[in-house]
């Protein structure tokens, strides 16, 4: 697990959801998957290609909690590049992206998930 973990400023929790990703520079590339982990800073993803670092996407991030979908901006900030433990000789990325426009309302159903994951484990 990465080190890191430790040094960040708002808590996650291993949470699969939906989460839809778009490009904002480029063509609509919308790509579709669970997410590993969710926090209110950020949310990381596991995708089989990469995206560049401090690339800027929207995210449409759904939640179970009854709500409608969360959507905002966020940044690529970090990228792991491993094996993908159920494709051989295939890789995936771990990909942890910040969020930057999300709305506090938005923020504090996350933290509702993640405090009550946490409490839970």
């Amino acid at each position: 697990m990465w080190n890191g973990i430790n040094r960040r400023r708002f808590p996650r929790a291993n949470y699969r959801c939906i989460i839809t990703i778009k490009n904002i520079s480029e063509l609509p590339k919308i790509i579709t998957t669970r997410t590993e982990n969710i926090g209110m800073g950020g949310i990381c993803v596991i995708l089989r290609e990469p995206i560049e670092l401090f690339k800027k996407v929207e995210l449409e991030v759904l939640i179970e909690d009854g709500g409608s979908p969360i959507r905002c901006n966020g940044s690529v900030v970090w990228l792991v590049k491993k094996l993908d433990p159920v494709r051989k000789n295939a890789v995936s990325f771990d990909i942890g992206i910040e969020y930057i426009d999300i709305r506090q309302s938005d923020k504090t159903r996350i933290g509702n998930v993640v405090e009550k994951l946490l409490a839970s484990s």
